[in-house]
C-alpha cells in the first residue's frame, strides 16, 4: 500500500497514529490523535517529538529506534495535550524504514475508572478490539457499495452501524470519557434495535413482546443499555434458548441496595434454554465466571457494570427451561 492510501485508512482508525521523521519531528498524524492532542492535524505537522514526550531519555530511546530498525513499548507514559492537559497513554513506537517512525497511542483511562479488576479488564479488551473494528468497518463498506440487494445493503449498513456502536465503547472504556452519557431513553426503541441485531444472527431465536406501552422515557446511556441487553440474549441463546421474551413494567417500591425507590423500570429477558448451573449462581456475575469451555466470562460481568452504572441493578432467577434476568432502572425519588 502507498503512503497515500495507507494514510487515508489510518485517517479512519480509532487508535491514535502519527509519522515521525529523521530529525524526530511529527511528519504526519491522524485525527484520533489530534483529538486527544487538541492539536490541529496540519499545524501539528513539524513540531518536535519532544514537544509531546518532553523527557529527553525518551528522545533519546526513538533516535535509537530509528537508527537500530527496531520497535519500542512505552507503558504509562506521561504527555501533555496543547490545552495543558495531562494525559496517561500506552504507546509503541516502530521503525519504518531509514528515515520514518510510526508512534501509536492508546490513551488510559484515570486512576478513579481503573479502580476495578473488571474495568481493567475491560479496558485491555477494549484496546484489543478497535483495530480489528476498523477492518470488519472498511470491509462491510465495500460489501455496502458493490451490493445490489438491498436487503444485504441494509445488513451491511447494520454491521458499519455496529462496529460504530462498539467502537464507541471502546473509547469510553479507555479514555476520560468513560462515565456513562446520560439522556432521555425510550427503552422500547432499545429492544427493537436489539431485535434486529438478534435477527441477523445465524441462529436467530424467536422473539415476542410484551410490553406496557405507557412507559416514559428514564434516563440512561442508549448504547450501553444495548450492550447490556445483548449480552443477555446471547448468553441464553448460547445456553440453548429457542424463545427469548422482552418484557417491560413499571414496578414500585423498590429496594436497589441501600435506596428504596418509590418506581423503577423493570426490563426482563426470558428464555427457555437450559438455565444456570447451580455451580455459578453464586459468582455468576463476577468476571472470566463463564460456564462455557469457549466463554469469556465477560457478558454477565458487564451487564451488571452498566446496570450499577445507571444506578439501578440486575437480578435473575433460573430453573431449566425457564430464565428470567430483570434488569431495573429507576425512574423516581429515592429515599434512604
Amino acid at each position: 500500500m502507498s503512503e497515500v492510501g495507507w494514510r487515508a485508512w489510518a485517517e479512519q482508525m480509532s487508535t491514535g497514529l502519527a509519522l515521525v521523521d529523521a530529525e524526530l519531528r511529527l511528519r504526519w498524524i491522524n485525527p484520533a490523535l489530534a483529538e486527544w492532542l487538541a492539536l490541529g492535524p496540519r499545524s501539528a505537522v513539524g513540531q518536535p517529538l519532544g514537544a509531546l514526550l518532553h523527557d529527553p531519555s525518551l528522545l533519546t530511546q526513538a533516535a535509537r529506534v530509528l537508527a537500530e530498525q527496531r520497535s519500542l513499548q512505552w507503558r504509562g507514559l506521561a504527555l501533555v495535550a496543547a490545552d495543558g492537559r495531562a494525559l496517561r497513554v500506552d504507546a509503541a513506537l516502530q521503525a519504518l524504514d531509514a528515515g520514518t517512525l510510526l508512534l501509536e497511542v492508546h490513551p488510559l483511562a484515570e486512576a478513579s475508572t481503573a479502580s476495578s479488576p473488571l474495568s481493567a479488564t475491560l479496558r485491555g479488551f477494549a484496546h484489543e478490539v478497535k483495530n480489528p473494528l476498523a477492518g470488519l468497518r472498511g470491509a462491510a463498506q465495500l460489501l455496502e457499495r458493490r451490493l445490489a440487494d438491498e436487503d444485504l445493503k441494509a445488513l451491511a449498513g447494520l454491521v458499519i452501524a455496529e462496529a460504530d456502536r462498539l467502537t464507541t465503547l471502546a473509547n469510553r472504556l479507555l479514555r476520560h470519557d468513560g462515565a456513562p452519557r446520560l439522556g432521555p431513553l425510550n427503552i422500547h426503541e432499545v429492544l427493537e434495535r436489539l431485535d434486529a441485531l438478534l435477527h441477523a444472527e445465524p441462529a436467530a431465536p424467536r422473539v415476542l413482546h410484551d410490553y406496557d406501552p405507557s412507559l416514559p422515557d428514564v434516563q440512561g446511556d442508549s448504547d450501553r443499555v444495548l450492550q447490556l441487553l445483548l449480552n443477555l440474549a446471547r448468553n441464553a441463546i448460547e445456553a440453548g434458548a429457542r424463545n427469548l421474551v422482552f418484557r417491560t413494567r413499571v414496578e414500585h417500591a423498590v429496594r436497589l441496595g441501600e435506596r428504596l425507590l418509590r418506581s423503577a423500570l423493570r426490563v426482563e429477558v426470558i428464555d427457555d434454554g437450559a438455565g444456570i448451573p447451580p455451580a455459578l449462581r453464586d459468582t455468576l456475575f463476577e468476571p472470566l465466571v463463564s460456564g462455557r469451555a469457549d466463554g469469556s466470562g465477560l457478558g454477565l460481568a458487564l451487564a451488571r457494570e452498566i446496570a450499577r452504572e445507571h444506578g439501578g441493578e440486575l437480578r435473575y432467577v433460573s430453573r431449566p427451561g425457564e430464565t428470567v434476568f430483570s434488569l431495573y432502572l429507576p425512574m423516581g425519588a429515592t429515599h434512604g
